[in-house]
């Protein structure tokens, strides 16, 4: 049984981001990131086990890639706001301003990661058969003809309006053989 190459690559970028995520959220009783944090890459994760469990989804896929987007922001406004709020932990007895540092060095790394895995997912996306179509040009003619032929088709002649009625009675109008 042969396994698929883009499966295999999926599965470690799943892991791979799995356990980053778990180790930059350690600390016990003093986590230095907010609960938003786990939410946010563990739901972005879980759409990415997803993605590898439905092998020919495009949607799938094309999720993940969008939520793993989106946590690269939301993992920089959380490290800067919440980097600042944990300054006692970095002046605290070794044991716990190690297990912080390392907390924030699997964050910061696991943050650098994600744009190579963007580039990965888009990658797959496309081995997939997704396409993503993004047009600027508001120039462009919104509608075309559906048939081929190139010639445009004169407009419709305006209907004549019908006869007016002639005055008097009916009988004096009607033709006599």
């Amino acid at each position: 049984m042969a396994l698929n190459m883009t499966v295999v690559n999926l599965k470690a970028i799943v892991l791979g981001h799995w356990v980053l995520t778990i180790w930059a959220c350690m600390g016990g009783a003093l986590q230095w990131l907010p609960a938003s944090y786990q939410w946010c890459n563990f739901s972005v994760l879980a759409v990415g086990v997803w993605a590898v469990a439905h092998k020919d989804s495009v949607d799938a896929l094309f999720m993940f890639l969008a939520g793993m987007t989106i946590s690269i922001l939301l993992d920089i406004i959380h490290f800067a706001i919440y980097y600042g709020r944990s300054i006692q932990l970095q002046n605290a007895e070794p044991p716990i301003r190690d297990e912080f540092r390392f907390a924030v060095g699997m964050a910061i790394l696991n943050l650098i990661l994600k744009p190579f895995t963007c580039l990965l997912l888009y990658q797959m996306y496309r081995e997939r058969g997704g396409e993503m179509y993004m047009n600027f040009d508001v120039a462009q003619e919104r509608y075309g003809p559906l048939d081929s032929s190139t010639e445009i088709p004169a407009p419709p002649q305006p209907v004549p309006p019908p006869p007016q009625q002639q005055k008097g009675p009916s009988y004096m109008y009607q033709d006599v053989p």
